[in-house]
């Protein structure tokens, strides 16, 4: 349903933590004449956890209506309360997105069972395309290949982000579940070898900077032009890498700052960027061409 570079999105803010709407607008516009190919709001990198609900709508409503059909835009709606996805979700699909992407419920930890009677539940009540999102590593939470293979026959879960950057893992999905569900690298490092494997695209961080390089890698990958993909995606690879210095979205935050895209605003508990960190994330950006040596 979706494929290619599907940035995942920052959350622009003022100084204060207050959204900043205007960088937020003028962010999905580049996107779309980057060649950006989906965008994700309020995921991870948009700082879902430290937006209220109605903050969390409130900017799905904007990019809907600044990407105006240009560009599908898929929201993120997961929460470690089934009731709570199922609420987030139904706004976003009432704000008009093309799809939702819910992650596994974090800190609870519940059972495989659990798993898939949670998303169950959320496609049940809500009719709009639904992506999964496996990322172990913030979640405390690990959704297996059967598990995913079961919700691939729920018609409306359409695809899953699968995070863990493991390609094996990769396989495993695309065997046990052929072309019932598209299958989405969530991990900028791997992401070139994963579309190369049989998925369909990356949910990318590394797009919010280099979203034009992002497209065209993605686009090689996917025509199986494996030496243009690589040819592409080396000057990127201390991006992949550097954007996670510190948690996300810190790093990619500073970036885009000192890309002249957005103001510092970042809501506590997350702060800015160490100093430390600075010259070795520079010369990633340099190196990447995004901005001046």
């Amino acid at each position: 349903m979706f494929h290619g570079s599907m940035v995942a999105l920052v959350t622009p803010m003022q100084q204060d933590g207050a959204l900043d709407e205007a960088a937020l607008l003028a962010l999905v516009e580049w996107h779309i004449e980057q060649g950006t190919d989906a965008i994700i709001a309020v995921g991870t990198t948009g700082e879902s956890a430290t937006l209220d609900h109605k903050e969390h709508c409130h900017v799905i409503r904007l990019i809907v209506d600044k990407a105006a059909g240009r560009i599908p835009v898929i929201a993120g709606t997961g929460a470690n309360s089934t009731t709570e996805a199922i609420s987030l979700t139904r706004c976003a699909m009432e704000m008009g997105v093309d799809a939702c992407l819910l992650v596994t419920p974090y800190y609870n930890k519940p059972t495989q069972e659990g798993l898939y009677l949670h998303h169950k539940a959320v496609a049940e009540a809500v009719p709009v395309p639904q992506i999964l999102y496996n990322v172990p590593g913030r979640t405390a939470c690990d959704m297996l290949p059967a598990t995913v293979a079961r919700l691939a026959d729920i018609p409306n879960i359409v695809g899953i982000k699968e995070a863990t950057g493991d390609i094996q893992r990769a396989r495993e999905i695309l065997d046990l579940c052929g072309d019932k569900i598209d299958l989405y690298s969530g991990d900028d490092a791997t992401a070139l070898d994963c579309i190369l494997a049989g998925a369909k695209g990356d949910i990318s961080v590394t797009a919010n900077v280099a979203p034009r390089a992002m497209h065209e890698m993605c686009a090689a990958a996917l025509a199986g032009d494996e030496a243009k993909a690589r040819e592409i995606n080396t000057p990127l690879e201390g991006l992949h890498e550097n954007l996670f210095l510190e948690a996300n979205p810190i790093p990619v935050k500073w970036a885009l700052t000192e890309m002249g895209k957005m103001q510092s605003g970042i809501r506590l508990p997350m702060t800015v960027l160490a100093d430390e960190f600075h010259a070795r994330l520079r010369q990633a950006m340099q190196t990447a061409e995004v901005v001046p040596v």
